[in-house]
């Protein structure tokens, strides 16, 4: 636990050091660090940003409207890796990714049902939103109803994370108490839940 504990402190310093040095584009860096199939959560980087809105730095809509840019600029890549590899790629290379074929039917079903709307939904979720990028390449889904949809999604996820942070920042004394309280507890659960994500992924691609 304590080891799990000082990675996070780690993880958390680096975010915020990176968000003071660059202001907006160090939370647009990281939002596309995300974005690019690495699982650093934006749940950790923008309420930090919001955070820093609560302190003046800078205002609301830019930590929100450069969070959408960066998750935009890291699909990019991810959109055109999967749109040039094809499903032979995600068969041969997707273990590397955590993504099986169970979870590009998974995504194709999504597709069918919702449409282009499928990928402005999965970016308002955590976790999938990290992914969703190369299976829509897969996918051959529009290019510029994708770049539309995730930038329109990831704006809404970003706003709500930010005034999450904004709301810490406010009440920072009260927060700090409950924080204090709770912190094992809240590792504990990251843990079970980045545990049983990656149980999941691994028990698709032994079955796929």
């Amino acid at each position: 636990m304590e080891v799990i504990n000082q990675l996070l402190i780690h993880i958390g310093t680096w975010i915020e050091s990176t968000i003071t040095a660059m202001g907006p584009w160090g939370i647009a860096l990281l939002m596309a660090i995300e974005s690019c199939n690495i699982p650093l959560p934006s749940e950790a980087i923008l309420p930090f940003a919001g955070y820093l809105v609560s302190k003046g730095v800078f205002s609301i809509h830019t930590a929100a409207f450069f969070g959408a840019i960066g998750c935009v600029i890291g699909s990019v890549p991810s959109y055109l890796l999967g749109s040039i590899g094809g499903r032979p790629f995600i068969e041969k290379y997707g273990k590397w990714f955590l993504i099986s074929k169970k979870d590009l039917e998974t995504a194709d079903k999504w597709q069918k049902k919702w449409g282009d709307w499928a990928f402005f939904i999965c970016r308002m979720l955590p976790v999938v939103r990290t992914f969703i990028s190369l299976p829509a390449g897969i996918l051959k889904a529009n290019f510029p109803k994708f770049i539309a949809f995730t930038f329109v999604g990831s704006l809404v996820w970003s706003y709500f994370l930010v005034w999450v942070g904004i709301k810490f920042g406010m009440h920072r004394e009260a927060f700090k108490h409950i924080w204090h309280k709770f912190d094992v507890a809240i590792v504990v659960a990251c843990v079970i839940l980045f545990v049983l994500y990656l149980h999941h992924h691994f028990k698709n691609l032994k079955e796929s």
